[in-house]
């Protein structure tokens, strides 16, 4: 991939506490391209949220990146100061949060906060702000825009206020856009307008995806590629038709046969066992062997697995060649 939007490099978060240091995010290295959605998943505590927050630097503290480096259109950004820091954020680097209630001020119109944003990070008359929000929320697909940029958030249906929080992301033009959690809040016809909305703009604007959701079905409508986390770490990466027709790691394959496709004809849905480790309490070896049906000596050992050192799509021992069904 050359000239990325987007590069992490060896990306580690550590949280210090009276027991000791726990890294919700350890060694995650990708890359995403002009016109790219990369997805991340995994199950809540992987880490997927976490490594957003730290991209566009809104770790809570006492949360710090202890490791590595991220890099945005080439310059290192993981250094700068926080004032550096919020002149990037909206015009290089957009940030649509779950909940768009969190999001928007309610005691402001709609229009008033996204000209704020305009005028913030463009140089633009008031005027031009004005016709360039807008333009924002009639690309986002507000109906009788003109109209209704003076409404205030609570004036909006949850589907409409995720537009409008999409357009408040995109309205400073930025060249990367984090997505964390998009579509969890609404109901499955308002998330395939949504994830069609971000994938369009997306490709229309030549902009770099980063995609942070829990649903598989969501990462396949909508993802070019996929990076599968667990307990903190890069359990798999690459183009998400590979990964999810023929998974290399166990804990990748366990997550596909936990679908209603997948356990079609049996009386209930396929699932992992056990749960996720506690961050202050991972095995040694590879994180996922307590709950791996595959599980082998190797596996227990330390250091864990990663993609450098193993297979470099999967960072697992023994990577699956084939698809292979976790028992039930």
């Amino acid at each position: 991939m050359t000239n990325p939007v987007l590069s992490v490099r060896n990306l580690t978060v550590e949280i210090p506490t009276r027991t000791g240091l726990l890294k919700p995010v350890d060694g995650i290295s990708y890359d995403i391209a002009a016109g790219e959605i990369l997805g991340v998943v995994g199950e809540s505590g992987a880490g997927k949220s976490m490594t957003g927050n730290a991209v566009i630097g809104l770790l809570d503290r006492p949360a710090r990146i202890a490791k590595g480096e991220i890099h945005v259109n080439g310059r290192r950004i993981d250094t700068l100061s926080r004032k550096e820091l919020r002149q990037i954020r909206g015009k290089e680097i957009g940030m649509i949060f779950q909940d768009p209630l969190t999001s928007l001020n309610p005691l402001l119109t709609i229009g008033d906060q996204l000209t704020e944003t305009i005028s913030e990070h463009l140089d633009v008359t008031d005027s031009e702000a004005k016709a360039r929000a807008v333009r924002a929320l009639d690309e986002v697909g507000i109906p009788a825009a003109r109209d209704r940029i003076d409404a205030y958030p609570h004036q909006f249906s949850g589907g409409m206020r995720q537009r409008v929080v999409i357009a408040l992301a995109l309205c400073a033009e930025p060249s990367l856009v984090i997505a964390d959690e998009p579509t969890t809040a609404l109901d499955v016809s308002v998330q395939a307008q949504i994830t069609a909305l971000l994938k369009r703009l997306c490709r229309e604007r030549g902009m770099a995806v980063m995609l942070v959701t829990h649903d598989m079905g969501v990462i396949a409508e909508t993802a070019d590629r996929v990076a599968v986390m667990y307990a903190g770490r890069l359990a798999e990466l690459g183009p998400v038709r590979e990964v999810i027709t023929a998974p290399m790691h166990p804990y990748t394959d366990g997550l596909m046969q936990a679908t209603p496709d997948a356990s079609e004809g049996a009386t209930r849905l396929r699932q992992i066992p056990g749960a996720m480790p506690r961050l202050g309490n991972l095995p040694t070896g590879c994180a996922f062997h307590p709950r791996c049906p595959y599980t082998q000596d190797k596996c227990c050992q330390d250091p864990s697995p990663t993609r450098a050192a193993t297979d470099g799509r999967a960072a697992c021992w023994f990577p699956l060649t084939e698809r292979a069904a976790v028992p039930a």
